[in-house]
């Protein structure tokens, strides 16, 4: 937040005299901005929301190119996570739902593994190859063993943190996991974080969601999610409306400004990224994550060996990975409103590394080919989406909920003050409108 002097005061007083006002202005609609709108609305307050762009969902988009449907940057939601359960109408949706399990791309050819509880279909492929690493499973039980503990505790956070916590890496490397099922789980996490590494805790909190519930794609893409968060809301959503400067407005409360015009509201939340939040607030700014995924499409059938593992996401599991994808998928199989008719859609994901050139569509095509094992001529692009700010890291120790209340009567929220998910976005959101409520 611009600070308090007198400058600012004098160009807050002189545009507070033209400016609209509100209770709460709510600066971005995302999942945390829509959701906190959404409580403070149904609380009786006059609440508006101004958004950049020409769409709700912040990072959440979805184009349509070619009767295909490619998120920007490839994402899943989770119908386990306790928010979405909550204040999500998933069958709505459509949700349409991946496989229980990965493929795993390794120097003896690709290992099907799937959860023997919900992907029976998988359990001969999956015997066949965890029995004889019997003894890489025990520290692998080891290191997730606080799940039995707490398998659905209210306060799993908590739990896991209470004892103290580390990065994932050292915490694997302290059980003794190793071996092709620490790989896979290690690649596994990297395309779900979108880093190399992260807190312990939080991959624990990642794994009890996956081994919960099933992800999946709406059927209109993952933007349904935004849009259907944000239609009761009707017109208190401003879209292409930028906010340059939350600055104070006197005693009377804080005045926004931008291009479209200014308005002072009795409490702002600024419910943006963690960058654009740093330059709105004087928060500092935040680590982020990033991901490159190019989409092809293809007329020829992609042959796998079974639907099965067609539905599975596909990861490399060799010690020395053979590209740069962390994952890769036929999303049609999984979620055939994604292609028309007759087209088959793929999606590949690589991290993007400062310091280091993304990946080429090229090098994403080759990599998939190998993954998937299939020929890749008859591929074309559709589009490609290079994300830079895709998630907050999640370093260790996890720190599930970070300070939102500002001075002078602003609020941030956003998935970079509590975790680096959907889930994350959402309890931030929701957390955000009781700190106004509690605070007017």
């Amino acid at each position: 937040m611009t600070p308090a002097g007198t400058a600012a005061e004098a160009t807050g007083a002189g545009a507070a005299a033209t400016a609209s006002e509100t209770d709460v202005l709510v600066v971005g609609a995302g999942l945390a901005g829509l959701r906190c709108a959404r409580v403070l609305t149904d609380a009786g307050l006059d609440v508006q929301v101004w958004e950049a762009g020409d769409a709700v969902g912040g990072r959440i988009r979805t184009d349509v190119v070619d009767g295909h449907r490619c998120d920007r940057g490839f994402q899943l939601l989770n119908p386990a996570y306790a928010a979405v359960r909550a204040w999500v109408d998933a069958p709505a949706l459509g949700l349409q739902s991946f496989g229980a399990g990965v493929v795993a791309g390794t120097d003896e050819g690709r290992l099907l593994l799937g959860d023997p509880l919900r992907a029976t279909r998988t359990l001969p492929s999956t015997l066949r190859h965890v029995a004889p690493r019997a003894l890489d499973v025990l520290p692998l039980a080891r290191w997730a063993a606080p799940l039995l503990r707490h398998p659905a505790g209210r306060h799993l956070a908590h739990h896991l943190t209470s004892g103290g916590d580390t990065d994932l890496r050292t915490a694997l490397d302290r059980a003794g996991v190793h071996g092709l099922l620490r790989r896979v789980l290690d690649r596994f996490l990297s395309g779900v974080v979108l880093d190399d590494s992260t807190s312990s805790a939080f991959a624990l909190l990642l794994l009890r969601s996956f081994l919960t519930g099933v992800p999946g794609l709406p059927a209109q893409g993952m933007q349904a999610l935004p849009e259907q968060l944000a239609a009761p809301l009707g017109a208190r959503v401003r879209l292409a409306h930028r906010v340059e400067r939350v600055g104070p407005a006197g005693p009377r409360g804080v005045l926004v400004e931008g291009p479209a015009g200014s308005v002072r509201a009795r409490r702002v939340v600024v419910a943006t990224d963690g960058v654009d939040a740093a330059g709105l607030t004087a928060l500092e700014p935040v680590r982020t994550r990033g991901v490159v995924t190019t989409w092809f499409a293809t007329d020829e059938p992609v042959g796998l060996r079974s639907a099965t593992e067609a539905r599975m996401l596909h990861v490399d599991a060799r010690e020395v990975p053979a590209g740069p994808l962390v994952n890769t998928a036929v999303v049609s199989a999984a979620a055939p409103t994604y292609a028309p008719e007759g087209s088959h859609l793929v999606q590949g994901s690589a991290l993007l590394r400062r310091g280091t050139a993304p990946a080429t569509d090229g090098e994403i095509r080759r990599h998939a080919g190998l993954l998937l094992g299939v020929d890749t001529s008859s591929w074309r692009v559709v589009v490609r989406h290079e994300v830079e700010h895709a998630l907050p890291a999640q370093p260790a120790p996890l720190a599930a909920r970070r300070r939102q209340a500002l001075d002078s009567g602003v609020v941030v929220c956003g998935d970079h003050r509590d975790t680096a998910s959907i889930q994350g976005a959402l309890v931030s959101g929701d957390r955000a409108a009781r700190t106004v409520l509690t605070d007017l």
